[in-house]
């Protein structure tokens, strides 16, 4: 970490931080939330789930506005109850990744215990072919609720998929013990990882809010690289019946994820904390 950081042009002792916004593609209130973050400034990345129904629009974006970061949130998952969605290719082509209902599974569990890691790699492949036919130029590939850190088996598709687009690739031992995934042991010490990855919690939302979680978490950015990752939408209708029944990462956190992250007291904040802002375009050149 020390190295890359130095090649990054900052000293060890520089916090360095993205501000990530998951989720981009997956409705229209969260394209728009994205793209008014991302104008506003400190929020510096984002990245598209290509299965989804707005994926298009924001890849749209995304070919007209190349100078913000785009990864490829490769999406094996889909957590809504009622808004649902499978793989681009057909699911006869990746059955194992896959319902009865043509749908991609909800929960990381049932993706460990069905997946076959071969129609893995083609669907995931086929994302990211989407989004470059698209017009998207991909800064890096990151995980729809990290199911690529699922088994060492996904892990490898994940490693090949990035030496294969010359593509970062967001790995952290942190997230995957914060998900009990007990899959460390796979992560070699020739990956790049970001071991200081902040995200919303429950307890937080629940309790003292996700404002006072955030400025916990500038407060307690650590020396070399730091993500903040959030999911910012609008709270309006469209947004309720996407997450009905799902408060977690839910129509109202998402509102208070991008309420936070474009007010100018939490610029004022990064700046009084001496944070300094880079982006996955930064850490592919020098790891390229």
């Amino acid at each position: 970490m020390k190295d890359i950081v130095e090649k990054l042009g900052y000293l060890p002792t520089d916090k360095l931080l993205i501000i990530h916004a998951d989720d981009a593609g997956l409705c229209f209130a969260e394209n728009e939330a994205t793209k008014k973050a991302l104008e506003k400034g400190i929020v510096n990345s984002t990245s598209i789930m290509m299965p989804c129904s707005w994926a298009y629009e924001m890849a749209v974006y995304a070919k007209e506005n190349p100078q913000f970061d785009y990864g490829i949130h490769l999406t094996l998952t889909c957590e809504w109850k009622n808004y649902k969605f499978g793989p681009v290719l057909s699911a006869a082509e990746v059955p194992s990744l896959v319902d009865k209902n043509g749908h991609f599974y909800p929960k990381r569990a049932m993706v460990k215990q069905n997946v076959n890691p071969s129609e893995v790699k083609k669907e995931l492949k086929a994302q990211i072919e989407l989004a470059i036919a698209w017009g998207v130029k991909p800064t890096h590939l990151d995980s729809h609720m990290f199911c690529l850190g699922l088994t060492k088996e996904i892990i490898n598709v994940y490693r090949e998929l990035g030496k294969e687009y010359n593509l970062a690739i967001f790995l952290s031992k942190q997230l995957l013990g914060d998900f009990n995934m007990e899959t460390e042991k796979y992560i070699l010490d020739t990956d790049f990882t970001i071991e200081s990855v902040f995200t919303g919690e429950w307890k937080w939302f629940d309790g003292a809010g996700l404002d006072a979680y955030y400025k916990h978490a500038i407060e307690s950015l650590q020396n070399g690289i730091n993500i903040i990752l959030i999911h910012p939408a609008f709270n309006n209708e469209e947004m309720q019946w996407v997450a009905i029944d799902h408060p977690n990462f839910g129509a109202e956190w998402r509102q208070v994820d991008f309420d936070f992250f474009t007010d100018k007291s939490t610029q004022k904040l990064l700046k009084e904390k001496e944070v300094k802002l880079i982006t996955w375009r930064d850490i592919k050149k020098v790891l390229s």
